[in-house]
């Protein structure tokens, strides 16, 4: 298996479990605010990478960890998680999965200027039709568009420069090591969400929902990094648009969601672009 098709792989795994971890928590988020949940999961997850990270002999907090590229990624993962977590609380989970749909296209434009990648125009027609997709689903200016998802297209800004910084990491920090970092400035986003939404006290569903979103979302990250690390970043993270498909199903099964015909055309779209990069790569 070539580095390009382990990294569509571990994207795609990367995707569902995301998915996953975005309806755990909004359901927990109709018991208890948003920012409980979030800093609840980022601290459960911290804990989890620093006894991972102690487990396989490694230092917990890297001696780069301070270094100007993770500070850079810390705060794009701060504004990523704090603006999805309350798109998601706040908008239909399809919706805000959507529009997060742009980043690949965010990732690439910056994989070009960063890193000196080389993209044809193949590969920008792909990811361009991708983003139609999405258009196709948002409709900005209609009556189906949602204020409130401005908060998604922020998460998607934090998301694209925290996945570019993460493949600018130094290459001696390992998966645990850079969950440590990244669930410790979720939990710090978490936190900044309860200074405005306050705290209640936890119920019997919102404990299990917190802890699936951690069990899932450590697997997630672990193989978000993985997928960063392995192949081209613009054949990669094409491979993010899966998770709209993930979110459409939960949002169906789980919120009592209906998307409309241009949704699920939109949804088209965007699977015929992600395969055709991974066609394109294999060649």
């Amino acid at each position: 298996m070539s580095d390009n098709m382990r990294g569509a792989f571990f994207m795609i795994f990367a995707m569902g479990l995301f998915a996953l971890e975005d309806m755990a928590l909004k359901a927990a988020a109709r018991d208890i605010p948003i920012g409980q949940a979030v800093a609840l999961f980022g601290a459960l997850g911290l804990v989890v990478f620093a006894l991972t990270a102690r487990a396989q002999g490694e230092r917990v907090l890297h001696p780069d960890l301070l270094s100007k590229v993770l500070i850079i990624r810390s705060v794009f993962e701060i504004g990523g998680r704090l603006f999805f977590a309350l798109a998601i609380a706040l908008t239909p989970i399809s919706s805000a999965s959507a529009i997060l749909q742009a980043t690949p296209l965010v990732v690439a434009l910056g994989a070009v200027f960063v890193f000196g990648e080389r993209v044809g125009w193949r590969r920008w027609l792909a990811i361009s039709a991708g983003f139609i997709g999405v258009l196709m689903i948002l409709r900005p200016g209609l009556e189906a568009f949602d204020p409130l998802s401005i908060f998604a297209v922020l998460g998607l800004l934090g998301f694209a420069g925290r996945d570019l910084a993460t493949r600018a990491s130094p290459v001696s920090m390992t998966a645990a090591q850079l969950g440590v970092a990244g669930f410790a400035v979720l939990t710090a986003a978490g936190l900044v969400l309860i200074g405005f939404g306050g705290v209640k006290p936890m119920t019997l569903a919102s404990c299990g929902y917190v802890g699936l979103a951690t069990v899932v979302g450590v697997v997630a990250y672990t193989a978000l990094t993985r997928a960063m690390r392995v192949g081209e970043v613009s054949v990669v993270t094409p491979f993010r648009y899966s998770r709209l498909l993930f979110a459409l199903v939960i949002g169906v099964s789980f919120f009592g969601e209906r998307p409309d015909m241009m949704t699920l055309l939109g949804s088209a779209v965007i699977v015929s672009s992600g395969l055709f990069l991974l066609q394109r790569s294999r060649k």
